[in-house]
């Protein structure tokens, strides 16, 4: 890939170009793998991943709408925004990124922080109205698959 994008970026084909871009892609690989903290991840379940973005990506679309409409509605005032813990049972580093990753890119939604007595996550919720659905949303449709994906 990154000969690739050399080549790319250099617009050429010429031997030394290819010849340089090989040579890069071989060194920064090496140089850089300490600071790689953890092996690569390993994804046991590619088409589960694949749903669970498509998932996602549904509900980023949904919450956008929902929020816009929440910000330019009248009853703006009557807003419940709250924080919520929820518990976790997911431990890969790579799920947990992938989780935080998108719990914030749903509008509405805040990863605040893991709290490291008892792994729970704090979440923010713009608009909270039954903490139970979103504790059984983030378990069910989110750490559920992760937890199988990153077995």
């Amino acid at each position: 890939m990154l000969l690739l994008f050399w080549l790319l970026l250099n617009e050429s084909l010429e031997p030394a170009q290819i010849l340089l871009g090989a040579m890069l892609a071989v060194v920064v690989p090496l140089l850089t793998r300490p600071l790689q903290p953890l092996a690569y991840p390993r994804v046991a379940k590619p088409f589960l991943l694949l749903r669970l973005l498509v998932m996602a990506l549904i509900e980023i679309i949904r919450s956008c709408f929902n929020v816009s409409w929440l910000i330019l509605s009248p009853r703006r005032d009557k807003l419940n925004s709250q924080f919520i813990r929820i518990p976790l049972d997911i431990r890969n580093p790579y799920g947990l990124a992938l989780l935080s990753c998108l719990i914030n890119s749903t509008p509405g939604t805040v990863w605040v922080e893991i709290l490291p007595d008892n792994y729970e996550l704090s979440l923010h919720v713009f608009d909270l109205h039954d903490e139970q659905w979103w504790i059984n949303t983030i378990k069910t449709q989110y750490e559920k698959p992760l937890i199988e994906i990153f077995k």
